[in-house]
């Protein structure tokens, strides 16, 4: 150790005692300098004493000057550093192991920070024993074909050949929970300590757990069973006490509304899981949102397209641009079994009056309804395409149109513009139509007449920014990992990232 110092010493000692050398050595240049060039017989000296000792000692002087004012560091420093250093073996071999640990700029930065998310490992009933009990989760149709590939369905053969042969699936709408999961997984950013990560992702099924007690009168004891447990689980974890669960977020693939039930009478519709205190804290990523909650959050309805690298995007996009569109707008979906007509009705009514529009009705037996090809073979073929409310302001078919490069038209601002905020631009004009859903229930204008408005430069324009929005509107194949493809999943954690910080929850 008192080597080590005594080294250390000399090297601190010949280093300042070099910069005092320079320092000196430069006042002495520029003094000479000065000297030579305001003689008056400066050019005889030239002449008569080229080779002087004064007059080599100034140009060598002046040499020194100038490379110390380009490198900040005379060639002569250098030779001396070097000579210090060959002249202590034992010094030299210590400094060549001290860069690996002593020097701040060189520690690389962690691309991941920031942006760690801590997943929980949940029981498996909060979602594994959930899709092992898929043959109950809906009482008009067997669901475990949907739960297969991660969510996605089943392979889509499409014989009809309006589709590609890779990246489409038979998937169903209420998915979303076993997708985003799944995708979870093959996340860049994942954490086992919590302490270093930023959000929390809590992958518990809570939409596929209500769905099975939906219809039909069920107990509150069996419907609100899951729910209680899993707050109950949560609530005893250090992770939720450390932020108060302000960190954690959950993915539900439902709509809010069948979260809001206040009551304790079985008659009412729905789960209570997001008018419980614990909801209020955690972001929430829902299908749909009740739009007024700020802590709820829109993301898309899974779609029947999942690539699985970009190069399948760019190639579906190119193929939209080619699409010949023969019909101006089209409509698919079913009518609503009420007296009083529904806006929904009154749409169904004006395509089948228009010469323009594309019917697809849907309704009970009908198939083609249920055909994923034949549904994107009717958006494919239209340049715009109704989005009425359903049972909800929202659709799965707003995003499957959209996917086929259809112009959507909306009739309520529930449903899109407030509800998928970080997907779709601000600025709705650019990528959809509006119409008042008024204007129709009074019948004071023709949806075929406002269509035809628009010119062919317009829509050209529109349906570009539509595909440009087409990779984060669709959720890529969590069986395989690739980089290059931005969808929708991407968006989602940016956003519950964005907003933690935001919120100075860290």
């Amino acid at each position: 150790m008192a080597e080590r110092e005594r080294s250390r010493e000399r090297e601190r000692f010949s280093t300042s005692t070099f910069k005092v050398y320079k320092r000196k050595s430069r006042l002495k240049a520029i003094g000479y300098i000065e000297q030579i060039m305001v003689n008056s017989s400066y050019k005889m000296f030239a002449k008569s004493s080229a080779f002087s000792p004064l007059f080599l000692f100034a140009v060598f002087s002046f040499f020194l000057l100038f490379a110390y004012e380009l490198s900040h560091q005379s060639f002569l420093g250098k030779y001396i550093s070097i000579k210090f250093y060959n002249t202590t073996p034992h010094q030299h071999q210590e400094d060549q192991e001290v860069p690996a640990a002593a020097p701040a700029h060189a520690s690389v930065i962690d691309p991941c920070t920031g942006r760690y998310v801590y997943v929980y490992d949940l029981p498996d009933s909060f979602n594994s024993e959930i899709l092992q009990d898929c043959g109950n989760l809906s009482r008009w149709s067997d669901m475990c074909k949907y739960v297969t590939n991660s969510g996605l369905g089943p392979k889509l053969v499409d014989t009809s050949s309006t589709l590609p042969e890779t990246g489409w699936h038979v998937t169903n709408q209420f998915m979303l929970e076993i997708i985003f999961h799944n995708r979870m997984k093959q996340y860049d950013c994942l954490t086992t300590d919590y302490s270093k990560s930023t959000a929390v992702y809590i992958p518990y099924y809570a939409g596929l757990d209500v769905m099975r007690y939906l219809f039909g009168d069920t107990a509150l004891l069996q419907r609100d069973y899951l729910t209680n447990e899993f707050l109950r689980w949560l609530r005893a974890r250090p992770e939720w006490a450390a932020k108060g669960g302000n960190d954690h977020f959950m993915v539900i693939g439902r709509i809010a509304w069948d979260f809001q039930r206040t009551t304790n009478e079985s008659k009412h519709w729905g789960g209570k899981l997001m008018t419980l205190p614990e909801s209020k804290n955690m972001t929430l990523l829902l299908i749909e949102t009740t739009t007024w909650q700020e802590n709820e959050f829109g993301i898309p309805y899974p779609s029947y397209f999942h690539p699985s690298e970009k190069s399948q995007v760019v190639a579906w996009q190119e193929k939209l641009r080619s699409t010949k569109r023969p019909w101006l707008f089209s409509f698919a979906g079913a009518r609503r079994p009420n007296a009083i007509p529904t806006t929904r009705d009154l749409i169904i009514a004006q395509c089948a009056n228009a010469t323009l529009c594309n019917l697809q009705e849907c309704g009970s037996g009908a198939k083609d309804c249920h055909s994923p090809s034949n549904i994107m073979g009717v958006f494919t073929s239209s340049i715009f395409c109704l989005q009425p409310p359903g049972d909800s302001p929202t659709r799965k078919s707003a995003f499957d149109s959209m996917i086929a490069g259809c112009i959507p038209v909306f009739l309520q601002p529930g449903s899109a513009y407030t509800q998928y905020r970080w997907y779709l631009p601000s600025n709705f004009n650019k990528f959809s139509v509006y119409i008042p859903e008024k204007a129709i229930r009074q019948g004071t204008l023709r949806i075929e007449d406002v269509l035809l408005g628009y010119s062919d430069e317009q829509i050209l324009e529109m349906r570009e920014n539509v595909l440009a929005l087409i990779p984060a509107l669709v959720y890529k194949d969590p069986s395989t990992k690739s980089d290059d493809l931005r969808d929708a999943f991407d968006v989602a954690v940016d956003g519950v990232l964005r907003r933690i910080h935001n919120s100075h929850v860290l």
